[in-house]
């Protein structure tokens, strides 16, 4: 049978070590009955008292929301109901593949609470190399059960360790109707408890366009289906060296990275959870990082660059990786094989920014052609001719000319006014096309002015 898949058991046991969990060492399949237009056979091979992984975590903004187990079943056929119609469909390709399932403890509190937790589970099947979890491609699919527990109104503390009827909404395919529909349903339930009514215990969809759940069916208990071991497959049993091996190809996870990055690299946290999400584009940033370690190791200037300017250069690598060329990409992923600056030419765009050699007006010139030519910064400013202008009396020449254009400015700025000094300054930069230093022309036309 497909389930018992190798490569899917090795994947769920690495998402299972991943996530905290424990690992069964002896482990089965069971049959799961029940009749339902999705399922073709009747029955669903899946995992009941024996799954995979158990009594896991995973934290979310400080909070441990702990996971009750990850299992293997095979997945069913996809319902699509046309709107408006009387009649449904069936699409049956992905019937009968493996798919992996984790359930969660009654620890999650909010609409936003779930999108975390599924956001944060997301990235951390990506990292493990585990699945694209794609959404729109139907690779990462959510299911919530919400149960709702009696509290007092006035100090909102649980007068009730006992949770109420449960209702599962089905299917959801985006992080904003994960976080909609727990709200609405947690609203719908409190308003009928209040109003003296009972919770049905069913399964719901979601009406996007309503931003309602509506009601699907009646929800089976665990024994109304039936489960028995599934007489077709053996017991699978798992070794502490078969485990260990897994757990050795875990990679660095995200949180990890996240905090390596605000460690290593001076990144506040909103630049290190932007790097974390966009994974490619965090390993491009790396690269960047190590190109401007080789090149303090072979200018020899590691007594000249202390740690802080280290970080300084590494924060302006950073904030044009996430400013500039996000709006270069036009907010399109970033794919290295793609992008046509490499590591190595950005770090030395970079270098450039960072020794005064090019202002921010040429910085972008520059950077929009290295992303359409892939050429490296020191041949597009020699062949646009955009070389900073460094001779202090060519500066000189040039701010003497804007001075003369702008006699009101320069009495205004004689009577106090200091945002006449910032009118001049961009002035003389207009003239030069950018060209100038802004600090050598800043204090080049204070003593000028000052004169």
């Amino acid at each position: 049978m497909p389930v018992i898949n190798g490569e899917a058991v090795k994947m769920a046991i690495k998402t299972g070590l991943a996530l905290n969990c424990q690992i069964s060492e002896t482990s089965k399949f069971d049959r799961k009955n029940y009749f339902y237009p999705d399922l073709p056979k009747g029955y669903q091979i899946s995992q009941y008292d024996l799954p995979l992984c158990q009594n896991g975590f995973l934290e979310i903004n400080g909070k441990k929301i702990k996971i009750r187990r990850i299992h293997l079943e095979e997945d069913t056929g996809r319902l699509l109901h046309p709107e408006g119609e009387n009649y449904s469909l069936v699409d049956f390709n992905r019937a009968g593949i493996p798919l992996m399932e984790l359930v969660t403890e009654p620890d999650i509190a909010s609409g936003v609470e779930a999108r975390v937790f599924a956001e944060n589970f997301q990235l951390i099947l990506r990292y493990l190399g585990v699945s694209d979890a794609d959404m729109e491609k139907g690779q990462f699919r959510v299911e919530v059960n919400i149960s709702l527990q009696p509290q007092n109104p006035n100090d909102k503390i649980r007068i009730s360790n006992k949770l109420g009827t449960k209702v599962e909404i089905k299917n959801l395919n985006s992080f904003r109707v994960v976080e909609k529909s727990v709200d609405f349903e947690i609203s719908r339930q409190a308003g009928l408890l209040e109003a003296g009514k009972k919770i049905v215990q069913e399964t719901r969809g979601w009406h996007d366009k309503k931003e309602i759940t509506f009601s699907q069916r009646e929800k089976e208990e665990a024994h109304d289906y039936r489960y028995f071991p599934e007489p077709d497959l053996p017991t699978m049993h798992f070794d502490k060296k078969f485990i260990d091996e897994i757990k050795a190809e875990i990679p660095e996870l995200p949180a990890a990275k996240k905090n390596r990055f605000i460690l290593d690299y001076n990144l506040d946290e909103k630049s290190a959870d932007f790097f974390v999400v966009n994974k490619d584009l965090s390993e491009y940033y790396e690269k960047v990082v190590s190109e401007f370690e080789s090149w303090i190791k072979d200018e020899e200037m590691r007594e000249e660059v202390s740690e802080e300017e280290k970080k300084k250069i590494n924060k302006i690598a950073a904030n044009y990786l996430i400013t500039d060329i996000q709006g270069i990409l036009e907010s399109k992923p970033f794919v290295e094989k793609k992008f046509k600056a490499t590591p190595e030419n950005f770090a030395e765009f970079i270098k450039m920014i960072y020794k005064g050699e090019i202002s921010s007006k040429i910085a972008k010139m520059v950077l929009e052609q290295m992303c359409l030519t892939g050429a490296d910064p020191s041949r597009i400013i020699e062949e646009k001719g955009i070389s900073q202008i460094g001779d202090e009396a060519e500066i000189e020449s040039i701010i003497k000319e804007v001075v003369a254009k702008n006699p009101k400015a320069v009495e205004d700025y004689k009577k106090g006014k200091l945002e006449s000094f910032q009118f001049l300054i961009g002035k003389v930069m207009a003239e030069s096309k950018g060209r100038v230093n802004p600090e050598k022309t800043r204090e080049l036309l204070k003593k000028l002015l000052s004169e």
